[in-house]
């Protein structure tokens, strides 16, 4: 099995991302691939590394010590802020577009940029510098390419591969603009060894109607999100014969001790055409939770901050509800007093479900508040980066390895629909909030820098789309 390592950057420091070298679909590479169970008897023809995995969850870690408070700031846990549909959109670039192809080389010209849609003199004289080895050493019939552009048709980064061939002599050249002005350049080579990333191949009928053929190949804490992520991605209204005829592609890090499962990218491909009819990479941020965003660009995100539950109707939103009646003294002597509705605000999404249903974290967060809270009844309060809190409330019970100060992560199964403290019936009361203040996560008004991708974001999008997806036909 042949497995190499991907350097990239984050800011001026070098990370590394393995990737196994892998055959694709359409026989785009020409090494083994590593498979899993569910795939060793559809593909006789193809060597076989049989990925075992414990589906236990692992997506807790241990509290921070105790001097490290994780307490909400407020003193009160009811915040009764107005709903201030706020458009946080932060830098998020909400016109990001992203083209991909592959340019034959025997029609390549002088200027690349130009023909990708990029029209910046300074920008062409810089990469022209840049790329005098790199076009000294093409293989293969294509190069590859991935470019974004954000808005106005500003150019936010370009990706180039060395030709539709990957081992350990891929190079792929990123460029972006410098916030400081002119540009930057990075190189990546598939290089060393290492097992972090694994393809792995699954029926998408199974991914859809069948979570336990899913979990007992991906560890626990993924499966929600896998699922989540295809009904973005394919219509379930499909005809049965439709969705028996594709397959879901994953790139997978199954994680360790030190780091979370991930899944990094997700292809639906078409079994006889090998046609990829869908796809979405991850992309990792430090400040702000990571996000899904299809080849295009476009997120897919604000389904995961507003879907806790893999069951769900929605039977409350926000608006006034009532909360009982008042006597109102009458004006004049001998009048009976009035009777008068009153009505309070009511913050968050109801979704009813049967007592029981799990309920999952949204993102990955820490635990900031886990317990009984008055009208909340049993409430988990999630801290998530970049401010953002998630708020899950009526739970019937917790789970029960979790603690106030746990790392968790997105998928997780946190705790149960109930009917505790001020509810009505059986259902999850889920709010998300900033700085202290509500959100509705369904008014087309929260763009949220969770839900965009960012100018900050481009190059290591552009990039994954190369490294990890199908490759592009000539163009």
């Amino acid at each position: 099995m042949n497995l190499f390592l991907i350097p990239l950057l984050r800011g001026a420091q070098a990370y590394f991302i393995p990737f196994l070298a892998i055959m694709g679909l359409g026989g785009y590479l020409g090494m083994p691939i590593a498979s899993t169970e569910a795939n060793a008897q559809t593909t006789p023809n193809r060597s076989k590394v049989v990925v075992k995995n414990n589906p236990k969850q692992t997506g807790i870690k241990a509290p921070r010590p105790a001097n490290q408070s994780l307490a909400p700031k407020n003193s009160s846990l009811v915040d009764t802020s107005k709903d201030g549909e706020l458009n946080r959109d932060a830098g998020g670039n909400l016109d990001f577009r992203v083209q991909r192809g592959c340019i034959k080389t025997d029609s390549l010209d002088g200027n690349l940029p130009a023909r990708l849609g990029i029209n910046d003199a300074a920008f062409f004289e810089f990469f022209q510098s840049q790329t005098r080895s790199f076009f000294s050493g093409l293989r293969g019939n294509c190069i590859p390419y991935a470019v974004a552009f954000g808005k106005r048709n500003r150019f936010d980064s370009l990706s180039i591969m060395n030709g539709p061939i990957r081992d350990a002599n891929t190079q792929i050249l990123t460029f972006t603009p410098s916030a400081f002005g002119g540009f930057l350049t990075q190189e990546d080579r598939l290089q060393s060894q290492s097992p972090n990333l694994v393809e792995v191949e699954l029926s998408l009928s199974d991914v859809l109607y069948d979570a336990k053929k899913v979990g007992d190949i991906l560890p626990v804490e993924l499966v929600w999100e896998l699922n989540s992520i295809v009904k973005q991605l394919y219509p379930e209204d499909s005809p049965t014969t439709a969705i028996n005829a594709n397959q879901v592609r994953l790139i997978v890090d199954f994680g360790d001790r030190d780091r979370w499962a991930q899944i990094w990218a997700v292809e639906i491909i078409n079994t006889v055409s090998q046609e990829v009819l869908a796809s979405a990479f991850w992309v990792d941020r430090n400040d702000i939770p990571g996000g899904f965003f299809t080849a295009s660009g476009e997120s897919i995100e604000r389904s995961f901050w507003t879907n806790p539950l893999s069951y769900r109707r929605i039977s409350r939103g926000v608006g006034s509800v009532r909360a009982g009646r008042a006597k109102v003294p009458a004006k004049q002597a001998g009048q009976a007093p009035a009777t008068v509705q009153r009505w309070r605000t009511h913050m968050g999404i109801d979704y009813a479900a049967p007592t029981g249903t799990p309920v999952f974290s949204v993102a990955n967060g820490k635990i900031a508040y886990l317990g009984y809270n008055g009208a909340f009844g049993n409430l988990i309060i999630v801290e998530h980066p970049g401010n953002y809190r998630t708020y899950y409330a009526h739970l019937s019970n917790y789970n029960v390895e979790l603690s106030v100060g746990n790392d968790v992560r997105r998928g997780l199964e946190i705790g149960y629909v109930g009917s505790t403290g001020r509810s009505s019936g059986p259902h999850l009361h889920y709010e998300l909030r900033r700085d202290g203040t509500y959100i509705d996560p369904y008014s087309p008004a929260a763009q949220l820098d969770l839900w965009s991708m960012r100018d900050s974001d481009s190059g290591q999008f552009t990039r994954q789309l190369l490294l990890l997806g199908s490759l592009p036909n000539n163009e």
